[in-house]
């Protein structure tokens, strides 16, 4: 078992992280906030972010919502925050929705999880009012972000604050003092998927800490940190890991107005650790490398990186001041990069810490609340996903002769298992606790974790070898002007024929090669894949391919829905 590298505080349930985290940080800055006024902007201390929880929380109790469930759909805001901790503090159940799902399949998990009030931005004010109409839901109360006062039987999250605010100085402490079984189910989360097939993953407040001390012993930030928040919210990657452990550790958190304005948001809000998907770190790179090929300095960046690197070796580090240029077009305070959700290509990876930024790569899902492993300052090899974390034991099930199997967890972060479906629950979940990831693994002999592939994604041929789309599109990928793309297999006969859809950018094409026919685009495609042929075995070659410049139908923290693609193909 993993040794922690850093001092962590110990927290029997998210009540107690907040307390402590209200004592440690109290006047320090917990959310950076744009006002209308451009370049101003409004900062919320830990203090007055708490003291908000503690004044929702307490008028939630006083509505009759003690022990119910709670939803929360929206943006990542300010706003979601306090609610999503006013509910799971002391009131009752979070279920946090998908900010991405259409009307008819919020309604659908709505009606699954039975929940009685939900707390919603203006987005969905129309979604909500339809709901209030047709009456169908147990929800007593929709609860705006946006409204100031109740209106028209909608009622005001900053009124209901203001309520219970004055409920807490007359004395009732029902919420705050409210007692927290950390055992019990406190978070219902959907995985991503249809309503038909997505599952309620139960969780409890012992699940979310004990991975909130996991973080802490791994991965170290401290209250001079600025987190940019860029997946959504309701995603327990970045629940867990770019909203919780934040605030456990007294960082403050900025939101991200959108992949277009990521770069001015590093800038402007002075960011120094982002934790996302390796799509979002694959385009800052490939941007970084273009800006400096095209001023024509590669060869020399590419020799600067020797002579770091080699100092390196003697404890020098100089590689700020050599990049300082690259640096300070992210803002000059950018020193954490932690890759997460999907495979991240260990040439990138090297090539940003390279540059002198540190960058991981962690693992996890819904189920085990979510990071189950990572890299840190002590255990990183370029391609694995680092070691298991310290609360937790893992093993590969039933392994090949090259050690593939499925990777399995067991410990305190893994769910209570999946909410009314006792027949999934028991398909994942041992009796001894283990758990099934669906992920194939490796593990080295030095404990490093190898992630190979999706379990039911893998291609299985007729002579018994394994093809793992993943690996073979992290190779498409690299060719220049394409963004993404879909491994699958075809059948053929008795087999399957191995296929690529590759999704191009007209504009590099453009750029690089001075083509726009898509058929010729097709054609150079299909010469740089022959090239990838020729480095691999003949059974795990590409056969045959189609181009499009149409984005992949992906989930909202940008994994592909084969599925979906599978149909689009078909």
């Amino acid at each position: 078992m993993r040794e922690p590298i850093h001092k962590f505080d110990k927290y029997t349930d998210l009540k107690d992280m907040l307390k402590k985290s209200k004592e440690k940080f109290g006047d320090k800055t917990a959310y950076i906030l744009k006002t209308e006024k451009e370049g101003e902007f409004k900062n919320i201390t830990y203090r007055e972010f708490i003291d908000q929880v503690d004044s929702l929380g307490t008028k939630l109790v006083d509505m009759g919502l003690k022990g119910k469930r709670i939803s929360v759909i929206g943006e990542n805001r300010y706003e979601w925050g306090v609610a999503y901790l006013s509910v799971v503090t002391g009131t009752g159940i979070v279920v946090p929705l998908d900010k991405a799902l259409p009307a008819n399949e919020i309604e659908s998990l709505i009606l699954r999880s039975e929940v009685e009030a939900i707390f919603y931005s203006s987005k969905y004010d129309e979604i909500m009012q339809n709901l209030k109409e047709k009456g169908n839901t147990n929800i007593k109360y929709f609860i705006s972000m946006d409204l100031e006062e109740n209106k028209n039987g909608i009622y005001s999250m900053h009124q209901l604050e203001r309520e219970g605010k004055e409920l807490l100085e007359k004395g009732n402490t029902e919420f705050v003092n409210a007692e927290i079984n950390s055992e019990e189910m406190q978070i219902m989360l959907f995985t991503s998927g249809t309503t038909s097939i997505s599952k309620a993953v139960m969780l409890s407040h012992k699940n979310i800490v004990s991975n909130i001390m996991d973080i802490a012993a791994t991965i170290e930030l401290n209250e001079k940190d600025i987190m940019l928040s860029f997946l959504p919210l309701h995603h327990t990657f970045e629940s867990t890991v770019g909203f919780l452990y934040p605030i456990s550790k007294g960082c403050s958190i900025a939101f991200c107005e959108g992949i277009r304005h990521i770069a001015q948001n590093v800038k402007e809000f002075q960011i120094t650790a982002v934790i996302s998907v390796p799509a979002l770190f694959e385009g800052i790179y490939k941007q970084i490398k273009k800006g400096i090929q095209k001023k024509g300095k590669w060869e020399t960046v590419q020799k600067g990186i020797k002579i770091s690197n080699f100092l390196l070796k003697f404890g020098i580090d100089i590689r700020k001041k050599l990049f300082h240029e690259v640096h300070e077009n992210l803002g000059g305070h950018l020193r954490l990069l932690v890759a997460g959700g999907a495979a991240f290509d260990p040439e990138i990876e090297k090539g940003f810490i390279d540059l002198g930024f540190k960058t991981y790569q962690g693992y996890g899902l819904t189920e085990t609340s979510p990071v189950v492993a990572a890299e840190d300052d002590k255990y990183t090899r370029l391609g694995s996903i680092g070691k298991a974390f310290p609360s937790l034991d893992v093993k590969i099930l039933e392994p090949d002769e090259e050690g593939i199997g499925e990777l399995m967890v067991k410990g305190p972060t893994v769910m209570m298992g999946y909410y009314n479906n006792e027949e999934a629950t028991r398909e994942v979940l041992e009796p001894d606790g283990w758990f099934h990831t669906g992920d194939l693994a490796r593990i080295d002999k030095d404990g490093y974790i190898f992630i190979t592939g999706r379990k039911k994604y893998v291609i299985v041929l007729q002579n018994g070898k394994n093809i793992f789309p993943e690996e073979l599109e992290i190779l498409i990928n690299k060719i220049e002007g394409v963004k993404e793309s879909f491994v699958y297999g075809k059948p053929d006969g008795k087999d399957f024929k191995i296929c690529a859809k590759i999704v191009y950018d007209k504009d590099l094409f453009q750029e690089v090669y001075n083509l726009e026919n898509e058929n010729e685009i097709k054609e150079k495609i299909w010469q740089e894949v022959k090239k990838i042929n020729k480095t691999m075995p003949a059974y795990k070659y590409v056969r045959e391919i189609s181009v499009t410049d149409k984005e992949l139908i992906k989930t909202t923290t940008q994994k592909i829905k084969r599925h979906e693609e599978m149909k689009t193909i078909a």
